[in-house]
């Protein structure tokens, strides 16, 4: 039986629809809070909450919250937020990164290093089925992707060893993986570790392709079958949306449309509407789609087609745990 792994329980994979694929929601991450980085603490979950309120208002029916335990999730606010909105929001068991793993794990007096460094690969695997199987820190909220993270041209040792384990935890709860990349690069990398440990890499979703807007690089992560997560959306501090639109457009002129994903990565409180003005969640189906559905039928494409594959069928398909 196929089953998508909501924070409020399994759902069929039809009824999840119009999915953001890559979002924070409420979180207060050790390394930014030990810092005083304000604006990267989602830390008060009514303004999330109406946030999602007007992400609902506007058509959207699920989020998945990339959070994992190293990025300060907070399992019961997201859970709760789900209830009182009636979207289903798609929890992370998992890694980040190494740039993060300076801060204490909670209710322990030792840093998320040194307990994957001391860590064999199996213990941090079991660890992971864990949040997926029973769930999150000690709740019962079960998680529905696994997820590793590498830094900016290169994978750390700790980063290999936790993207080894996120692998054997894959094999064993068949949930969706997906991936960190910083700055979109060493996704490559990854698929080569990957297929080591035997991970069909069709189960697989590379977030932050955006970030490095290559073309002959996304077609050759296309050409492994994995999904490529465009998850920032509105973010013209890094490239325009012309950019976005005419990478996601290419990939599509070689038929990888089934194979995109669309989001936010709403990680800071100048991201939110909610939190004194950012663009906020309503800003993709309220402003990019329109603008997507026009320069794509331009391009003489079916942009409202396009939109379908994106954000319904293929997150329907990818975030399907694959027995």
């Amino acid at each position: 039986m196929s089953y998508i792994r909501t924070m409020l329980g399994d759902i069929a994979p039809d009824q999840l629809g119009f999915t953001y694929s890559h979002e924070h929601i409420v979180c207060r991450p050790g390394h930014w809070k030990d810092r005083n980085v304000d604006d990267l603490l989602l830390d008060e979950p009514i303004k999330s909450q109406s946030d999602v309120e007007i992400f609902k208002r506007a058509g959207g029916k699920a989020i998945v919250d990339a959070t994992a335990i190293d990025y300060g999730r907070d399992v019961y606010a997201v859970q709760s937020i789900s209830k009182n909105t009636g979207v289903h929001i798609i929890g992370t068991a998992g890694f980040n990164k190494s740039f993060l793993w300076d801060s204490l794990r909670p209710g322990s007096t030792e840093t998320y290093y040194e307990w994957i460094e001391r860590s064999s690969i199996k213990q941090l695997a079991n660890f992971v089925v864990d949040e997926v199987e029973l769930g999150m820190e000690n709740t019962a909220v079960r998680a529905g992707q696994v997820k590793f993270g590498t830094g900016y041209n290169t994978i750390s040792p700790l980063e290999e060893k936790t993207l080894r384990a996120v692998a054997m935890a894959q094999h064993i709860t068949k949930a969706p993986i997906h991936s960190h990349t910083e700055v979109g690069t060493m996704a490559l990398e990854q698929i080569v570790m990957l297929k080591e440990e035997g991970i069909d890499i069709t189960h697989l979703s590379i977030g932050h392709m955006d970030r490095n807007p290559d073309t002959y690089y996304h077609l050759k992560i296309a050409d492994e079958g994995a999904y490529l997560c465009f998850d920032g959306i509105g973010k013209v501090k890094y490239y325009s949306e012309n950019v976005r639109i005419n990478c996601i457009l290419e990939l599509v002129k070689r038929g990888y449309q089934k194979q995109i994903l669309i989001s936010g990565d709403t990680a800071r409180k100048s991201y939110y509407k909610s939190y004194g003005g950012g663009l906020g969640l309503g800003y993709i189906i309220e402003q990019w789609v329109p603008r997507f559905i026009e320069e794509a039928d331009e391009a003489g494409f079916d942009g409202k087609s396009l939109i379908d594959e994106f954000f319904i069928h293929n997150p329907r398909n990818n975030f399907t745990f694959k027995k």
